[in-house]
């Protein structure tokens, strides 16, 4: 089932949000199908169709300061290993969670287009959708919260008497983003609003694009939620299919194309050697192999000269690699090994005969 990406600035109320649609969608997970009907005096117990997963950096214990470059020298802020680090760790609980039996509800600042463009790629190997929740919230309401949630802080830290206010603040703050974690130190908040990419519904990996902003009520997010429920779940969704370029080209029905193409190139560069005169320019007769019937194949050798192991490793290396990745083969069906050995014959007479 799909991956949801919320995205949006920092503190601009996205747990919230995806708190919401997380208890949005279990009642639509638990709710019975519109057309099923069971008798008053009959109990039912049926296994939910679909799995819900929240993450976040609060659910795999991340803190906010791993995104803080400012007290990183400036020769190194450019690897940021914390936060590059933490990625990783969201990246493998994703990985984990997503199957075409649950849906993912990604809670994060996801600010970097090519980070989304990851997650979507993944959920596209799994054929399972994905989409974009953008959180709106103007710059100065979200660094507002920020600096209240700082103020909050600086208090608890004043009241404990040992300076420590710790990375949380209490409970609801009015911010609308989580109500246990903490604030972003101001000069990190400035570098991730600077840093942030807001998501394309032009691009493939940010669309279907969802948005919500911070005056929206409770009715327009289950508007907005029914909505996206329709595109990734309901009939509304679409089959996903992963990139062609991903798939395996199938030659034969075993799989081992690769090995199947080694082996019968060999296999024609040892009969030539084993076949072939000193004064060269004999016609080497071969099976077409495989039990296929029919005429020989002729591979025709130069005259005057006789073809050195060197030059037939050439021109076999050659032919390999123009068929290892399937370049030109789409149109001549399954590349069994007499096909190979068919194609390679040719090959060779080709070269043979533009050396003469």
């Amino acid at each position: 089932m799909p991956l949801i990406i919320v995205t949006g600035l920092p503190t601009s109320g996205k747990t919230t949000r995806a708190k919401q649609l997380y208890s949005f969608l279990e009642e639509r997970i638990q709710a019975p199908p519109p057309s099923s009907t069971t008798s008053p005096t009959t109990t039912t117990s049926t296994t939910p169709k679909y799995r819900l997963h929240l993450i976040s950096d609060q659910t795999l214990s991340i803190p906010r300061s791993v995104y803080d470059l400012s007290a990183t020298p400036a020769h190194v802020r450019s690897a940021n290993a914390s936060e590059k680090d933490a990625r990783a760790s969201i990246y493998g609980a994703v990985k984990r969670a997503l199957s075409d039996r649950d849906i993912v509800i990604l809670d994060g600042l996801n600010y970097i287009k090519g980070w989304r463009y990851q997650l979507f790629c993944e959920s596209k190997a799994v054929r399972t959708p994905s989409c974009v929740l953008q959180i709106g919230c103007d710059r100065e309401r979200a660094r507002g919260v920020n600096e209240g949630r700082l103020g909050k802080r600086d208090t608890a830290s004043a009241s404990n008497g040992d300076g420590e206010g710790g990375d949380k603040v209490g409970k609801e703050d009015g911010s609308g983003d989580g109500d246990v974690e903490g604030p972003y130190e101001p000069e990190n908040w400035e570098n991730l609003v600077f840093r942030y990419e807001e998501p394309n519904p032009m691009t493939r990996w940010d669309s279907p694009l969802f948005t919500l902003i911070w005056e929206d009520d409770e009715a327009r997010a289950k508007q907005v939620f029914e909505s996206m429920w329709d595109t990734i779940a309901g009939e509304a969704r679409k089959v996903v299919r992963p990139n062609q370029a991903t798939v395996q080209r199938s030659r034969d029905a075993g799989g081992d194309y690769l090995y199947i193409l080694d082996k019968e190139t060999q296999e024609v560069v040892k009969k030539i050697l084993d076949q072939q005169s000193d004064d060269g320019g004999d016609d080497i007769r071969l099976p077409r192999g495989g039990g296929s019937d029919g005429d020989d194949l002729v591979v025709e050798l130069p005259a005057g000269k006789k073809v050195g192991l060197p030059q037939l490793q050439r021109l076999r290396r050659a032919y390999m690699g123009l068929h290892r990745g399937g370049i030109g083969l789409e149109g001549v069906g399954n590349m069994g090994p007499e096909r190979i050995r068919e194609t390679f014959v040719g090959y060779l007479n080709d070269a043979f005969e533009n050396d003469g």
